[in-house]
């Protein structure tokens, strides 16, 4: 999940889910919340572009509650979440979601009017399970696929995996993730994942 297709996945994911309400179907949500921070983004625009760290603020507090990093952690590690201590745990979701937080506020910023097409979702009724398909243009290049799983939990939908050209974020992640962890153990993936934070904080700053 490089070039493109990385830039584009950290993008919509960011706008997909600031809002959400238990009442709304999948795509309502990703509709509703997608037209909502484009606004945002748009009427903010000057702000954004003399202090970009403000940036961070608006995806800790619209962003974040939208996802499921539990369940999202549990994934991405695989076998090595049930190996892992409960400090190894809660040090690695903390540091996952400022990884998200970080590189998402990278690529907001680069936002310039791309549009948003959206499908039907698919969805089974005897499923807290949901797919929601979208495609993302613009004028200088081709149709890029946005596909959203999400599972409803505690009667909001919220995010779980991501896949951009048929890219899968937890997939992606969960190689490289698991990789770190069979080389240097699971202590120097939490250390090597704390100075990509502090890397990627810095660098938009600049």
């Amino acid at each position: 999940m490089v070039g493109k297709n990385s830039k584009w996945l950290l993008f919509i994911l960011y706008f997909t889910f600031c809002v959400a309400h238990a009442a709304m179907s999948p795509d309502e949500v990703v509709r509703t919340t997608a037209e909502g921070v484009i606004n945002h983004i748009e009427s903010n625009r000057s702000v954004l572009e003399e202090n970009p760290e403000k940036i961070y603020e608006m995806v800790d507090q619209l962003i974040i509650p939208r996802f499921d990093f539990v369940s999202m952690s549990k994934w991405v590690l695989g076998k090595h979440w049930k190996s892992a201590s409960e400090t190894q745990r809660a040090e690695f979701i903390t540091q996952f979601k400022e990884l998200l937080v970080r590189t998402y506020a990278r690529a907001l910023l680069e936002y310039s009017g791309q549009k948003i097409k959206y499908y039907p979702p698919e969805q089974n009724p005897n499923s807290n399970l949901a797919i929601v398909k979208t495609e993302l243009t613009s004028s200088s290049s081709a149709q890029l696929p946005i596909l959203y799983r999400m599972h409803q939990k505690n009667e909001e939908w919220k995010v779980v995996d991501v896949a951009v050209d048929g890219v899968s974020l937890v997939t992606t992640y969960r190689g490289s993730f698991a990789t770190q962890i069979k080389k240097n153990g699971f202590d120097s993936l939490l250390s090597e994942l704390s100075k990509k934070n502090a890397r990627l904080e810095a660098s938009i700053s600049n």
